[in-house]
């Protein structure tokens, strides 16, 4: 019939008629390409995969990344290019690549800074006996460098305040729901969803993904300037955290957690954590009730290398006894 509203298929309706929020992506698998894209290349240094790349990983199940038994790593990126599969072996010290999809030639490009080729490790002098025996065990150990900040920015919002797993939990939610099929082979990974479909999640979304309004509006003030975020990455350290920080509700514990991936900023140390004070109180001095001005005494000693100082205590092990119940998880999707 003429004139007779017909509802677009790709949208998602709502009382009232059609609305502006696209619907979620449908579960095919992208026709793999005829031939991947290869790279080999030889580190001059000792490589552990699983510690350099360890730190891209948001909890067992996240769903842009996947390490096999046989130690290799597959993860799926948003890059400047388009969505790119990245495939990463090592096999006797020599790293084997393989990528897919529109961003697979600027994933190859950029391997090399991805396993810490940009890292010096030698301008590190362990301080105490600890960080040095720490180091020594791990001589795989270093900083990765991504390039991209909106990869590591949203999921470290969604970690703002509230528990790893309930954070682990809605981004693997979201990514599957609004993200789509990584290129390359079907293994079940997923690309995160592009700035303007995050733009587009609906209220009803987040809530059932756990994510209060705090946090969810943070990710949109932050993806409408998303380009803005992205330049961060060509930044030095400290000006790159300036950037993040001019969005309201990202403040230094967020800017530093993405600036150390995606800038590999040895100095980035983590302030405004609930557990990393306490640890490296404890580590350092056998203090149980450390605040984060005197965690950053401590790590005075390490002053342009903090995070890698404070990435090694971690590794080593050493934590206090817990003498409080654990955060307590709140789930804002049963209200």
């Amino acid at each position: 019939m003429a004139g007779r509203f017909r509802p677009d298929p790709n949208r998602a309706t709502v009382r009232g008629g059609a609305t502006g929020v696209p619907a979620a992506i449908p579960r095919q698998v992208p026709a793999t390409a005829a031939t991947a894209r290869t790279r080999r290349w030889t580190p001059p240094w000792p490589l552990d995969l699983a510690l350099v790349l360890g730190p891209l990983r948001r909890g067992p199940a996240d769903p842009t990344f996947r390490m096999t038994p046989d130690g290799s790593v597959r993860r799926a990126s948003r890059t400047p290019a388009g969505p790119g599969t990245l495939h990463v072996t090592l096999r006797a010290g020599a790293v084997e690549a393989e990528a897919w999809g529109p961003g697979a030639e600027w994933l190859l490009d950029r391997l090399p800074e991805l396993l810490g080729a940009a890292d010096e490790p030698e301008a590190f002098t362990p301080r105490h006996r600890l960080v040095a025996a720490s180091q020594h065990r791990r001589p795989g150990l270093r900083l990765l460098r991504t390039g991209l900040v909106m990869e590591s920015l949203i999921p470290s919002i969604l970690e703002q305040k509230i528990t790893t797993d309930e954070a682990y939990r809605a981004w693997r939610l979201l990514v599957r729901k609004y993200g789509e099929p990584a290129p390359g082979p079907d293994q079940g990974l997923y690309v995160m969803p592009e700035p303007r479909t995050w733009a587009l999640v609906p209220s009803w979304e987040w809530h059932r993904a756990g994510v209060d309004n705090k946090r969810a509006s943070t990710i949109l003030r932050a993806v409408r300037v998303a380009r803005r975020m992205e330049e961060a990455a060509a930044m030095e350290p400290e000006q790159a955290m300036a950037r993040l920080e001019l969005i309201p509700g990202i403040g230094p514990w967020t800017s530093a957690e993405v600036i150390q991936r995606s800038n590999g900023a040895p100095d980035a140390v983590t302030v405004g954590d609930l557990h990393l004070p306490r640890i490296v109180g404890y580590a350092l001095a056998g203090e149980r009730d450390t605040d984060d001005a005197a965690m950053l005494e401590l790590l005075a000693p390490y002053e342009g290398q903090r995070h890698r100082a404070a990435r090694l205590i971690l590794l080593a092990g050493r934590v206090p006894p817990r003498r409080e119940p654990k955060m307590r998880k709140v789930d804002i999707a049963a209200w």
